[in-house]
């Protein structure tokens, strides 16, 4: 099999990114050489590549779909929002410019090459690449200058498939009204649709999907049921709205609040406790959930001063801090470390200059240009216990262990253990930070460790009255498995004979052209 497919959505969250790490993992069981690709991503959830790149982790999860480390390439623009009108443009893994939305449709003519010189690459390397789509390929006042749905469809000769979300209503319409809104030359690579999240009697489905066959003279190549928990590693928090696995609560249950900041990033770095047994995980702004939780988990921010002076608008930089006097149990990762600490000196993300943290951690934070981008391995010393992680940041972390020697000893304050590492990397570099039950890391992804994350759980459990019992899988196995029942979801509903003969033929010749006009189905 050799050639290529872009899988484009009706809106956000439709479910490209499921299909095509699900066509990934299908063709892979076939011994298709795979790859992902999506041209330009808008996410603040990421990871580091084996070389030093930062890319979506959508495309990363879709590397593993396929069964090749992720690299470069397969996300060559990431666009990380760092406040309400300002974007990071990430180009081929390296931070490239800081931008607004109308000077980033500027900026296109440069990066159109470096899409199609990456999608290129990538087609000579593997027998198969799968491209995803952003946001709706409908954006008509975006079209001129599109780089990712049907700008890059055109210019590369895709066929392309629609796939829309039933479960948020109105699915015929947003499939027929998509292909509407495009041109006569755009429609022509629309190949056909896929139909995400069915629940139901398919019978009363089909008399629909036939209509919308004649009206469009595009076939519906499946119906992919809705299935129950499962999730996979995703773009934006638009996804903390929909349902998510939980643990039933009990005596025993481990109760963890991870604070919801405006800005949040990488928080799929809790993931990996949401798979746990006993461990129910909520993500919140409320005071009272961070009062009560078990463990509260203060994650990254790619906008820090700005959601510090939320934490304190809302009552909530009180409560952590309260909290931690306590000798309650805080996690800190990353840009939720240095909100943690002493101090932050910002003349870059935000041009604030010093601002006061909330001052649990002994850490000050200067922001630099470059950013840090690595992966890291390592022993936690405290827990006695291997860990790994990556680091994607600016802030430079120093310690201040004499501040927190005199603070230790003032009268009426809990007496807690002298500050440590937290972890120590396999070149002998510490990282993060201890006081008594607050921790602080700059390493995303330590959570998916497995010894790391039972050891800590049980850590929580024990300062809080609790029993934890760790589950018997592995995290890593979890999501191998999930990625196994998006390969079972496209081998099962999806005509692999038609989806076959998209990639490998070239775009279908004499798909017609559609208007608004409808008449209502008759079944």
């Amino acid at each position: 099999m050799k050639g290529a497919l872009l899988i484009c959505g009706t809106q956000s969250d439709a479910g490209k990114s499921v299909v095509t790490a699900g066509i990934c993992r299908w063709l892979r069981r076939m011994g298709v050489s795979v790859a992902p690709f999506k041209a330009q991503n808008m996410a603040l959830n990421s990871v580091v590549t084996p070389d030093g790149c930062e890319i979506g982790r959508s495309q990363a999860v879709q590397a593993q779909a396929a069964g090749v480390e992720p690299e470069a390439a397969m996300n060559p623009i990431l666009i990380k929002p760092s406040g309400e009108r300002h974007s990071q443009v990430i180009v081929m893994g390296k931070p490239y410019a800081d931008a607004s939305a109308r000077s980033y449709q500027e900026l296109k003519h440069e990066l159109r090459p470096i899409v199609a010189d990456a999608l290129a690459d990538l087609r000579a390397r593997f027998d198969v690449v799968v491209c995803e789509g952003a946001g709706s390929p409908a954006e008509i006042n975006l079209r001129h200058a599109d780089l990712t749905n049907m700008g890059l469809a055109r210019a590369a000769g895709l066929p392309v498939l629609l796939v829309a979300d039933i479960d948020r209503g109105g699915m015929f319409a947003s499939l027929f009204g998509t292909l509407a809104l495009l041109d006569a030359a755009d429609q022509a690579h629309v190949a056909g649709f896929v139909v995400n999240k069915f629940r139901g009697d398919r019978s009363i489905l089909d008399p629909g999907l036939a209509q919308l066959h004649e009206l469009t003279g595009r076939p519906t190549l499946g119906v992919l049921p809705h299935v129950e928990d499962l999730w996979m590693d995703v773009e934006d928090s638009l996804a903390l709205d929909a349902p998510r696995p939980e643990a039933p609560a009990g005596a025993d249950t481990l109760d963890v609040a991870v604070i919801r900041l405006r800005w949040m990033s990488n928080f799929t770095d809790i993931d990996a406790l949401s798979g746990e047994p006993g461990v129910r995980v909520r993500f919140t702004r409320s005071v009272a959930d961070v009062q009560r939780a078990d463990l509260v988990v203060v994650p990254g921010t790619k906008a820090t001063v700005e959601d510090l002076a939320r934490l304190r608008s809302s009552g909530l930089a009180d409560a952590l801090q309260a909290r931690a006097g306590a000798g309650d149990p805080i996690l800190g990762i990353c840009g939720g470390y240095q909100l943690l600490g002493e101090r932050i000196v910002d003349d870059f993300e935000s041009g604030d200059g010093e601002v006061a943290g909330l001052g649990v951690l002994p850490v000050s934070t200067r922001f630099a240009a470059d950013k840090l981008l690595r992966r890291r391995g390592g022993h936690c010393p405290w827990l006695d216990t291997s860990v790994g992680g990556y680091e994607i940041r600016h802030g430079r972390i120093e310690r201040h262990e004499d501040d927190l020697h005199a603070a230790n000893g003032q009268q009426g304050r809990q007496r807690r253990e002298p500050d440590q590492s937290l972890f120590v990397d396999d070149d002998g570099e510490p990282d993060g930070c201890r006081v008594g039950s607050v921790i602080g890391t700059s390493w995303h992804g330590v959570l998916e460790h497995d010894a790391f994350r039972h050891a800590l759980l049980g850590h929580v459990a024990g300062v809080r009255g609790r029993r934890f019992v760790p589950g018997t899988s592995s995290f890593a196995a979890a999501r191998e498995a999930r990625l196994d029942v998006l390969g079972d979801l496209v081998e099962d509903h999806l005509d692999t004979k038609q989806l076959t003969e998209l990639i490998e033929g070239d775009v279908p010749a004499g798909l017609p052209s559609v208007t608004a006009e409808v008449r209502p189905c008759v079944s």
